[in-house]
């Protein structure tokens, strides 16, 4: 059994929908090998990212940077989780209000430090809000499961 973590910030319905369309894509297809969790950046620690196979970030732009809750999630984990999970898969989505470059530069440079493997592009869902955004969550979460079902990562 595979452990899919997905750490996302959700605080408000659209995104809250968002996150919800991830985790339906993650199990769309019925693939017996992986179990999938969500947890807020607030509830995850570093035992559940030692714990996983790999792992979705999402965020929304706050100031044109990430979450306080992911980046306080990345500050409570980064030591503990920097020297045995190097290559952990890994992607995220974005819900940027604006263009969500400086959330993108941020996840990039603290995911590099951590040493992780990007498995998918990250998905920055921009501007005002649109239906397509909730088929893209749940495209990123199919995609990272099988891959993950079928040894790709």
């Amino acid at each position: 059994m595979k452990k899919l973590l997905v750490v996302a910030h959700a605080p408000s319905y659209n995104t809250r929908n968002m996150l919800e369309a991830l985790v339906a894509g993650v199990n769309k297809q019925p693939l017996e090998n992986i179990q999938c969790q969500w947890l807020s950046p607030f509830d995850a620690d570093p035992e559940d990212v030692l714990n996983c196979d790999a792992i979705i970030l999402g965020t929304t732009e706050n100031l044109g940077y990430m979450s306080g809750a992911l980046k306080d999630f990345f500050d409570r984990i980064y030591y503990p989780c920097l020297e045995t999970k190097q290559g952990l898969p890994f992607s995220y989505y974005i819900r940027a209000g604006h263009d969500g470059t400086g959330t993108n530069i941020a996840i990039k440079n603290i995911c590099n430090g951590l040493k992780w493997k990007q498995i998918q592009p990250e998905l920055i869902c921009r501007g005002p809000w649109q239906e397509i955004f909730l088929d893209d969550c749940s495209n990123l979460g199919e995609n990272i499961a099988c891959g993950l079902d079928f040894g790709i990562y």
